[in-house]
């Protein structure tokens, strides 16, 4: 957490809360969130005068876009923004303050300092680390059926952490993983060169009719997420299998089951999503 719709429900509600405003200085309490440059005092330097044009989003990273500049953030587990008056008391655990020339904060805290911060020319966010080996963004136009058949079908992996590879595609965490699957009628433990071509079909709808509706709901609060804001997300409410462990499927009655699949706590029904076994064929196109 945050995953994809998390962090682009963040982006919406950051472009409301501070594009226009011009940064009068920067503060860093915590240096370690800093990664580029090496020394947070340039980093604080070289934001000084900078005005926020807009926020964007690639995966599971923000891009806070300047007149000069280009902040990329990851919010890791516990990262958040909120957008203070200046003289309002600093909450625990913030780490890095952005100070506005009309006398408010953006504020980052951090509870379990995992997030991170590098800054960029324009452009050059894209050639270099954390952005550039990034895969299919699945809000995009561009993310078609065809377009994912070609980036997975031919891997011999388990699907399920294929999917949360975010160099094939971006933004999947575990919760919409695990409903996209479901959705799919797909075991997570089938390989993906074992999928079959409307099973395909499937996935790719699913992908994106989960992802589309926890954008919607602001995404889900699972633990402590909130947005820009303050708000929680509420796409918890429709969660079809993940965290429903022995509570009964909505579509057949059978017990949702969870288990480890390549590290990750997995939440299935067993009835609508055969195992490996049982399921199958080759990949077509």
């Amino acid at each position: 957490m945050p995953e994809l719709p998390e962090v682009e429900t963040v982006r919406r509600t950051l472009i409301e809360l501070v594009a226009g405003k011009k940064i009068k200085s920067v503060t860093v309490r915590l240096p370690r969130i800093i990664q580029r440059p090496a020394v947070p005092e340039q980093f604080e330097d070289a934001l000084v005068g900078m005005t926020i044009e807009t926020v964007e989003r690639r995966g599971k990273f923000l891009r806070i876009v300047m007149d000069g500049l280009v902040l990329v953030s990851h919010l890791r587990m516990e990262g958040r923004y909120g957008l203070f008056q200046s003289d309002e008391p600093i909450e625990l655990h913030t780490h890095v303050l952005f100070h506005f020339e009309d006398g408010t904060d953006l504020r980052y805290k951090d509870v379990r300092q995992f997030g991170t911060m590098h800054l960029f020319t324009p452009g050059t966010e894209f050639e270099l680390p954390p952005l550039n080996k990034l895969g299919l963004e699945p809000l995009e136009p561009a993310f078609t059926r065809d377009v994912l058949h070609a980036k997975l079908a031919r891997r011999s992996t388990k699907i399920k952490p294929l999917l949360l590879n975010q160099e094939y595609v971006v933004g999947l965490g575990n919760i919409y993983v695990d409903e996209a699957l479901f959705q799919a009628g797909i075991h997570p433990e089938r390989t993906a060169s074992s999928l079959a071509s409307g099973e395909w079909d499937r996935l790719h709808a699913a992908i994106c009719s989960t992802l589309g509706k926890a954008v919607e709901a602001g995404g889900s609060s699972i633990k402590s997420y909130v947005n820009g804001q303050g708000e929680m997300g509420m796409f918890q409410h429709q969660l079809l299998v993940y965290g429903r462990k022995d509570e009964p499927c909505h579509t057949c009655g059978g017990v949702i089951e969870k288990f480890v699949v390549g590290g990750r706590g997995t939440h299935i029904c067993p009835s609508c999503q055969k195992v490996p076994e049982q399921a199958g064929g080759q990949s077509a196109g």
